[in-house]
């Protein structure tokens, strides 16, 4: 019996790999003949670069950045046959790394991706996926295309400062050294965002009081953004501030399209295929995936539904295991998951919950494969 367990991550737990190695030996122990292939699932969020290189057995990288606030800081990146980079933002420029009371959402910036996407382009990247999620910045993507060599000047011809508020002095744009091989190589945001840049919908409303942001501030930011939209779509001829997507990761979205025509596409379906999902799910007779929380929003592009679909089109039945379930989960039934269950035993603390998270998981896969093997035998 061949079972797919591709789980994403439980967030504040444990990584993907993590996630499906522990599911896996609970599997092994119920039933030793059972074969288990361990496809680590991601959104393109935290956790994208460590379950893609687990997924296909990449080459992990590390170089130090800047991290948002012009820190030094160990970043992760993954190296694919194929010339293939994987970055994520969170990596450089994630929130994680900025305790809570040093966060600067005015002049947090994205330089640290634009540090690592130089370092794929010097190990000669011919396709860069760029997982977008968890990032603690709001400069519309500024500090990644000045790492590549865009220039972003005031009205003295003097470089902005870091940070999505310096965008509203923005006076000139010289592209002169911007990085010439971003021509020749491809570019996928693998991100869940359909956000626009700026307004109501917009990277500073939406997401900037996750990072921090007041009220105030995001009309700051919001007028800033839409300044920096402004002379960019007058330097390029396009406007791309509307484009779906755009505002994601702080505006990210923004500069990656309007500056690398790079393309969206969902995180799950990217890292799904880069790690052979469809294939491996073929001859299956069983898929497992989840994540720490299922509920209604599980709906709108998580990696379970992900999964779901990709077993579904195959005909394989899938099975979800949660940290917990939440209001709505039962719509999931509508969708390819023919059931799902909650990771805890009975009553405990969220801190229990995660700090046995591995015995806790071991055990439930126990259960559903021992109730799994009891229905085929009645089947048959």
């Amino acid at each position: 019996m061949k079972i797919v367990i591709a789980p994403d991550s439980f967030k504040e737990s444990l990584s993907a790999p993590k996630v499906a190695a522990a599911i896996a030996r609970g599997f092994v122990q119920a039933c030793p003949d059972v074969r288990c292939v361990c496809i680590p699932m991601a959104d393109g969020g935290e956790g994208t670069v460590e379950a893609i290189l687990a997924a296909t057995g990449g080459e992990s990288r590390v170089n130090v950045v800047e991290d948002a606030l012009g820190r030094p800081i160990q970043a992760q990146w993954g190296w694919l046959p194929g010339k293939i980079a994987i970055i994520e933002m969170a990596c450089a420029a994630g929130l994680e790394h900025i305790a809570v009371a040093d966060r600067d959402p005015l002049r947090a910036s994205s330089l640290g991706v634009g540090q690592l996407m130089g370092h794929a382009l010097d190990m000669g990247a011919q396709h860069i996926v760029l997982g977008l999620g968890g990032s603690a910045t709001n400069d519309g993507g500024a500090g990644m295309l000045q790492a590549l060599g865009l220039a972003l000047l005031d009205a003295q011809g003097m470089a902005l400062a870091p940070g999505g508020a310096a965008l509203a002095k923005l006076a000139h744009i010289d592209s002169s050294r911007l990085d010439a091989r971003l021509k020749n190589v491809e570019i996928t945001i693998a991100s869940d965002v359909n956000n626009p840049l700026c307004g109501p919908k917009g990277a500073s409303a939406v997401f900037g009081p996750q990072k921090g942001v007041t009220a105030d501030q995001v009309m700051t930011l919001d007028r800033a953004l839409a300044h920096f939209a402004d002379l960019c779509a007058q330097f390029l001829g396009q406007d791309h501030r509307q484009d779906p997507g755009s505002g994601a990761a702080g505006g990210l979205g923004f500069a990656a399209r309007a500056w690398m025509q790079a393309r969206f596409r969902p995180g799950v379906e990217v890292v799904a295929e880069l790690g052979g999902l469809a294939s491996a799910i073929q001859d299956a007779q069983l898929v497992i995936t989840g994540e720490g929380r299922m509920d209604a929003q599980t709906l709108h592009g998580k990696t379970p539904m992900g999964v779901a679909k990709i077993a579904q089109a195959a005909g394989v039945p899938v099975i979800a295991i949660a940290g917990s379930l939440g209001e709505g989960y039962q719509a999931l039934y509508q969708s390819g998951i023919v059931a799902a269950f909650s990771l805890v035993s009975g009553p405990m603390t969220l801190e229990h919950a995660c700090a046995n998270a591995e015995q806790l998981l071991n055990d439930r896969a126990q259960d559903i494969l021992r109730l799994w093997l009891a229905t085929q035998n009645v089947s048959e």
